[in-house]
């Protein structure tokens, strides 16, 4: 089966396309490289072994999207093209909701035309806003969003229930992430944001070899162990490998009109500091980092139940957050070599 993997040149798609391709399926995929490099393309053809297929396009161009239908005989698609840093999204939000939400409907009308039935959402925790109990499960209420980012996820979430449930034959689940870290053991793909990074990793790993002077943890007054924000962490891979099963889990539905929504997470909240703590403990290194203020749209704390994504889909997290640091380490390094880091 081939699927459509959109933003596929991104952190958490070309790791995705690599599990499909290790399950069986033929993933293409269309990215305009806005946030991504052509470069990753390499390391996803030393990784799989052969070249996949690649368009640029933007997914908010219904033409152009139209056209790679006409090309390739898609089974399903996998949606990651959206604009996804918090902080941008109070800044710029009118960008947020044409990009997120226009390029979800381009997509959802042109599976529609083309009979395409299978759909996965890459969704988020930012839906839950800040939860008053904690792990979230998927029957924890959605709050107001805590940023324009978060709003166009939970917006999104209801175009698909609303399309699923309108339009006979589309079968669709959106993932809700937690807050994917790492990369590739191989180090040929990993995080690679341009310009300054917008989460916390990337600028970690940035700061620890010299490209910044140093890292700011965004305040310490929360409500928290150390004062420090808590989040659930999930190693990339780990990640990636949900998505197959969630394409897996669409094909065995008999209802040809299914929609679900499943945590991503590893069940554990570690705080800011821990990571940090951890990274330096694993990577043998002192991290040159500041306190500052909060930042606007942040939740304080959130990590997941991840019973329903353990029985239903049968998918659970394997790696650990020592591994997932090593490993984002060990990118960075490796990104100091070929000097593709700016």
């Amino acid at each position: 089966m081939k699927i459509l993997v959109t933003g596929g040149a991104g952190f958490i798609g070309s790791h995705t396309v690599v599990e499909l391709h290790k399950a069986g399926f033929e993933p293409v995929i269309a990215d305009n490289l806005s946030n991504s490099n052509r470069g990753v393309l390499n390391g996803l053809r030393t990784i799989i072994g052969q070249e996949v297929p690649f368009y640029e396009l933007d997914c908010n161009d219904s033409a152009a999207l139209r056209d790679l239908f006409r090309q390739e005989a898609f089974g399903g698609a996998i949606h990651f093209a959206a604009y996804k840093a918090v902080g941008e999204s109070v800044q710029k939000p009118l960008n947020y909701y044409e990009n997120n939400l226009g390029s979800l409907w381009v997509l959802l009308k042109i599976m529609q035309e083309f009979g395409v039935g299978n759909l996965v959402f890459s969704s988020s925790c930012t839906v839950y806003g800040q939860p008053t109990d904690l792990p979230v499960t998927e029957d924890t209420p959605r709050q107001p969003a805590a940023s324009p980012y978060g709003n166009t996820k939970a917006i999104s979430e209801d175009i698909i229930r609303d399309h699923v449930f309108s339009e006979p034959g589309l079968k669709a689940i959106a993932l809700r992430y937690f807050n994917p870290i790492g990369a590739h053991p191989s180090a040929l793909i990993g995080e690679l944001p341009l310009g300054v990074p917008s989460n916390l990793v990337p600028f970690l790993t940035q700061a620890a070899a010299g490209l910044r002077e140093s890292l700011t943890v965004f305040g310490s007054d929360y409500n928290t162990p150390d004062g420090t924000c808590v989040r659930d962490f999930i190693h990339v891979v780990d990640l990636a490998k949900a998505h197959v099963k969630a394409l897996e889990l669409l094909a065995e539905q008999p209802n040809a009109n299914y929609y679900d929504v499943f945590n991503v997470g590893t069940g554990r909240g570690n705080t800011v500091l821990e990571l940090i703590k951890t990274f330096e403990e694993v990577n043998n290194l002192k991290l040159n980092y500041t306190i500052g203020p909060r930042r606007p749209g942040d939740v304080e704390k959130i990590y997941a139940e991840s019973r329903k994504v353990n029985t239903v889909m049968k998918w659970e997290a394997e790696k650990t957050l020592a591994e997932a640091l090593q490993d984002a380490w060990r990118w960075q390094q490796k990104l100091a070599e070929t000097h593709v880091a700016s």
